[in-house]
């Protein structure tokens, strides 16, 4: 039943987003792998994990989409639940680490060590498991993103408010997981990984299958998105996106698919964020920073809102575009052109570049048709140049 459902969603543009997507996590690992060093074709080791990591956020810029393009959600710390996602990933890294470390305590990650911690604390006890990992991964941005969404859109709170609370979390967030009392490494964060399931994480097989795994989780990402736009749940978001009095006057919950799709969300930022750590090498703090969510946010605008695949192709372009300017001259510069980009998106590609490309297509694929038909219809012809 849900394959159909997943399969059913898919359109041309659909499936040629999961063909390319599907393509990309098989050549590029392979290419990586197979070729010899120095080939035309091969794809280097460092490549791999960087466009890895463009591939994680672009399941953070769908979980965006999801809320923010279909059910008018604009949540401006959606980069916590990314967050919290890596931190769950990176406490089971640092437990993987055993004697391993600068100072061989089997049980305590080097940070407790040197902050004098006797014990390890209640919540790292399990995360020597890696289903115990997982499930983390979901469960707690899932959780923290349920009771926020629980209390806050049963308090009817909406537009500008919602983005002001919900940046206001991923502040306080970012606060206290910058205190070494907090149990997560402070400002350093986690660091330091060595193995992952058994194998080593700088190892040019891990790295080409995280990237491979990133790439099937992008596919079932986008996979679930289509099926809820696509459903009547879809069409019940949109009609909260486009009149939610209207839609609270029809007679539906509309706290209850709010925090649904919000929930739904979290948890695929979540898992965004656990595959991002061990391609990255590294989580801390900075990672809560309000910043984070705000440029997540103008991923989703640059590629267009409420398309999906726009809001990854804009993760991987803007991504890529930060790469290319901040190693050169431009570097100081790098935060004002992202502004500018976002400017300029607003003002000439107000739907985006794949929302744009749509409406134009469209435009030039109705347009000639209907008008040769209808003066078919009318007897009336073009006019003739007199020979």
């Amino acid at each position: 039943m849900m394959p159909h459902m997943l399969t059913r969603s898919l359109d041309r543009a659909a499936t040629i987003f999961v063909l390319i997507v599907a393509a990309c996590g098989i050549l590029i690992p392979l290419s990586n792998l197979l070729l010899p060093a120095g080939s035309a074709l091969q794809v280097p080791t460092y490549l791999v994990a960087l466009w890895g990591k463009y591939v994680c956020y672009a399941i953070l810029a769908l979980s965006i989409d999801l809320i923010w393009g279909y059910c008018g959600i604009l949540s401006l710390g959606h980069g916590a639940f990314f967050a919290l996602g890596g931190y769950a990933m990176g406490m089971y890294l640092m437990r993987q680490i055993g004697t391993r470390g600068v100072y061989g305590n089997p049980i305590l990650p080097d940070f407790m060590v040197f902050l004098n911690y006797s014990k390890l604390p209640w919540y790292w006890h399990g995360f020597d498991m890696f289903w115990f990992a997982a499930l983390m991964v979901l469960v707690v941005p899932g959780l923290l993103a349920f009771c926020f969404g629980w209390l806050a859109f049963r308090s009817r709170v909406t537009g500008v408010y919602l983005s002001i609370i919900t940046q206001a979390m991923t502040y306080a967030l970012l606060l206290a997981f910058f205190r070494n009392d907090f149990g997560f490494g402070g400002n350093n964060g986690l660091t330091d990984f060595k193995d992952i399931l058994g194998f080593n994480v700088q190892a040019e097989g891990t790295r080409a299958a995280l990237f491979a795994l990133s790439c099937v989780a992008l596919i079932l990402a986008f996979l679930i998105c289509r099926a809820v736009v696509s459903s009547k749940l879809g069409k019940v978001l949109i009609a909260i996106r486009d009149a939610e009095s209207r839609t609270r006057f029809l007679g539906y919950r509309v706290e209850s698919y709010k925090l649904f799709v919000f929930t739904l969300s979290a948890c695929m930022a979540g898992v965004a964020g656990a595959l991002y750590v061990p391609q990255v090498g590294i989580i801390n703090p900075s990672e809560f920073a309000p910043g984070n969510s705000i440029e997540a946010v103008i991923w989703v605008a640059v590629g267009g809102r409420g398309t999906l695949a726009g809001a990854a192709l804009g993760a991987v372009v803007v991504n890529y575009a930060k790469t290319f300017f901040t190693s050169g001259v431009l570097a100081p510069y790098w935060l004002f052109m992202l502004g500018a980009l976002f400017v300029l998106v607003t003002l000439l590609l107000p739907k985006g570049i794949i929302g744009t490309f749509n409406t134009r297509w469209d435009q030039l694929s109705t347009k000639t048709p209907n008008a040769e038909s209808a003066a078919r219809e009318d007897g009336v012809t073009e006019p003739k140049m007199a020979e």
